[in-house]
């Protein structure tokens, strides 16, 4: 017998309702299930074919170049002769997060990055933000590699047959060009090998690598027969600030083992050699830097450097009183910039590859071409719009806007680590962070110290960025999310 005066069941126990906005924003991706994703695309499947050796070139590749051929030009100013210092701030930082990322990589090795880290600890949403932050980063920093690569090209050819591209041809508007067309064309050549496969891809990066490691030893050997201790004095002239402000500048420089953890899917034992590969080679670029960096600082009192992009070409000729040492060195250089651009180019397709298979962003940017393993049309569509970027913003901006992404998905990936220690403490590990959560929090707070410290401009740039993403999520990859017809828990 019905009683009709009883309240009706909640709505729960009588039909299923979806999640609330809320649960929606805050779904994670559950490792299992990123991990046995790994390699799938659209049409084909990504190659495993990298080993710790094509792993850490990848990582190197992506890390040194920019950072101490170009943007040194733009770090001393800021902080004088204490941009060693800068160097080591930045290193520090990025040690702490890179310790974060060897523990995550190692645990969740897929081509995502920081972004899968984050869709597996804290939620959708905030696995967004990251990955747009990722774009931000890969997207902008080739555009500012190429740019420099330029300026090395310029040496070269002054050098080798006494010409030079039209200064309307090879510097960006408001750096009193109209298109830089050699910034272009480097991004295309990185395109062409990319199209041939990762492996491909990593063959000419090793070769790349060991070129421009040779330079820069070069570069040392030479420059300290010019090395005088007065360009020391005054180590601070403008305080701390700059040596902040500067860091802050050339943290964009130390990216690449970022680079190396989107080729998680790629690579034939990810688990052990993408921890190894990522420590292994932020020692070693840590290491160039502060030397290089020491010894141009020796050799070139730090107010020449205002303004100067091919710095240490500049250096070569000044100590010898030669060009041909400056144009060995400008060869070493465009090799060098090159190889960022190529495997820098490389992490921006992994991550849009990653978020397209989630249903975030279009699907064509996780097709893959059957006979290559390479996602084409998203290789295509990434190049071009570098590519252009490149060729019509300049070098200074891209640097800054770069650091500023690098620097919060960072930030997130720290965060990360704890999160997941938290909430899958049994999880195997092929790499833990030591005295965690300690130095995750010190990585945290160095990123957010680093952000602080990049100008108004910058931050200005970054909201609008942020908010241009948060209105193509809500449009676009709110409703078209893989986990929207079936919650993940």
């Amino acid at each position: 017998m019905l009683d009709h005066g009883a309240s009706p069941p909640p709505r729960s126990q009588t039909t299923p309702s979806s999640p609330g906005v809320a649960a929606r924003l805050m779904r994670r991706k559950p490792v299992e299930r990123l991990v046995a994703e790994g390699g799938q695309g659209e049409g084909g499947t990504l190659r495993r074919s990298l080993g710790l050796w094509q792993l850490t070139m990848i990582s190197i590749g992506a890390t040194l170049g920019t950072g101490i051929f170009v943007v040194l030009g733009e770090a001393v100013p800021k902080a004088g002769p204490a941009v060693t210092l800068s160097f080591v701030i930045a290193g520090f930082t990025a040690l702490f997060s890179a310790l974060s990322y060897a523990e995550l990589a190692g645990s969740i090795p897929v081509a995502g990055s920081s972004y899968s880290y984050a869709y597996a600890t804290m939620g959708e949403l905030v696995a967004w933000v990251c990955g747009w932050c990722l774009v931000l980063e890969y997207g902008v920093s080739v555009a500012a590699v190429a740019v420099g690569w330029g300026e090395y090209l310029n040496e070269l050819l002054d050098g080798t047959i006494g010409v030079t591209i039209p200064a309307a041809l090879s510097a960006p508007p408001g750096d009193g060009g109209i298109f830089n067309l050699p910034a272009l064309i480097v991004v295309l050549l990185a395109m062409v090998f990319l199209l041939g496969g990762a492996r491909e891809s990593a063959r000419a990066n090793t070769v790349m690598v060991v070129v421009k490691i040779a330079a820069l030893v070069l570069f040392c050997a030479v420059g300290l027969m010019g090395f005088r201790s007065g360009n020391y004095e005054n180590f601070m002239p403008l305080g701390m600030a700059g040596v902040s402000a500067a860091g802050a500048t050339l943290f964009f420089s130390y990216i690449g083992f970022d680079a190396a953890s989107t080729a998680g899917e790629e690579a034939r034992n990810a688990q052990r050699d993408l921890p190894r590969a990522i420590m292994l080679s932020l020692v070693i670029v840590t290491a160039l830097y502060v030397l290089v960096a020491a010894v141009a600082i020796g050799a070139k009192p730090w107010k020449a450097f205002d303004g100067t992009e091919a710095a240490l070409a500049q250096i070569m000729n000044e100590v010898t009183g030669q060009t041909f040492w400056g144009t060995l060195l400008a060869f070493g250089a465009v090799i060098a910039i090159a190889s960022v651009v190529l495997t820098v180019l490389y992490g921006q397709t992994r991550v849009l590859f990653a978020m397209s298979r989630d249903g975030l962003v279009p699907k064509v940017f996780s097709k893959v071409h059957p006979k290559t393993g390479a996602p084409r049309a998203n290789t295509l569509i990434v190049s071009l719009f570098c590519g252009v970027l490149a060729a019509a913003i300049p070098l200074g901006q891209l640097a800054d806007a770069t650091s500023i992404g690098t620097l919060f998905a960072f930030a997130l990936v720290n965060v990360a680590v704890v999160v997941l220690r938290r909430t899958r403490p049994d999880m195997p590990r092929t790499f833990r962070v030591p005295l965690s959560p300690v130095l995750p929090v010190l990585g945290f707070a160095f990123c957010v110290w680093m952000m602080g410290s990049l100008s108004t401009i910058t931050w200005v740039v970054f909201g609008v960025w942020m908010a241009v993403g948060l209105v193509f999520y809500f449009v676009y990859g709110y409703r078209r999310s893989r986990l929207a017809p079936s919650e993940a828990k």
